[in-house]
């Protein structure tokens, strides 16, 4: 007998899904970083004389004496920027078109009241990654109703920027330290690099953690939602399978 098998449907575009490499953000990230520290704070015009081992004529030559660790903050911070609008778009994806709290309500009501072509068309409307997993969910309902067979970056910015604050005050104290005084220019670039370093990692970290709990804010709602129907779902089954 000659059997005939359904084509599979096309999968469905969700949009931007995200970076699935993180290490060429990281990459350009870093490449960007150094540059900016050596080109642009590093600018002969940022130094008396145009020379770089010189003293510094404003603030961005004394950015760049804090070291090659200024380097790496900003690689950091540019790392944490790239990374937050990445996830602005993947979450917003993942979201989908309509308000993630009347979807949420109307899916729980089609799924009660056992509409279940209502739900689907309701998740098609939807679109984005939460409106997938629950078309899965409700497709896994209706195969197990016919199947008799089938019964889940902050701490480093802080650091980096207390090693570069160290090494600006071992200038300071190398300057101490030199001949019979002090050299007050010498010991004035050294405390200045240790406190653009921390300074610049305050500001790292600050930026990583509004971020972070901005989007997990975003990502517990999500959850939440999921957690909801997939909970519906559940429950219906249950008091179809279970009546007297």
């Amino acid at each position: 007998m000659a059997t005939t098998t359904k084509a599979a449907a096309p999968a469905k575009k969700s949009g931007f899904l995200g970076v699935k490499e993180a290490w060429i953000i990281l990459a350009i990230c870093c490449v960007a970083g150094y540059s900016v520290w050596y080109f642009v704070m590093g600018n002969p015009d940022n130094f008396i004389g145009g020379d770089r081992s010189g003293h510094p004529a404003n603030l961005l030559g004394t950015v760049y004496k804090g070291g090659f660790v200024v380097g790496l903050i900003l690689t950091l911070l540019f790392t944490v920027i790239c990374l937050g609008i990445e996830r602005f778009f993947a979450i917003k994806t993942a979201s989908g078109k309509m308000n993630l709290s009347k979807f949420t309500a109307q899916v729980k009501a089609a799924i009660k009241a056992q509409k279940f072509d209502e739900a689907k068309a309701l998740c098609d409307k939807m679109q984005g990654s939460v409106a997938n997993v629950v078309l899965a969910s409700i497709n896994m309902y209706q195969s197990v109703e016919t199947d008799d067979h089938l019964k889940k970056i902050v701490s480093l910015g802080t650091l980096t920027a207390l090693f570069g604050t160290v090494l600006g005050m071992i200038g300071s104290f190398q300057a101490l330290s030199a001949g019979g005084g002090a050299d007050s220019m010498a010991l004035s670039a050294g405390i200045s690099e240790a406190l653009v370093n921390t300074a610049s990692g305050i500001l790292t970290s600050w930026v990583a953690t509004v971020v972070y709990n901005f989007f997990s804010n975003k990502i517990d709602k999500l959850t939440y939602a999921l957690d909801e129907i997939g909970y519906t779902i559940a429950a219906t089954y249950d008091s179809n399978h279970n009546e007297a």
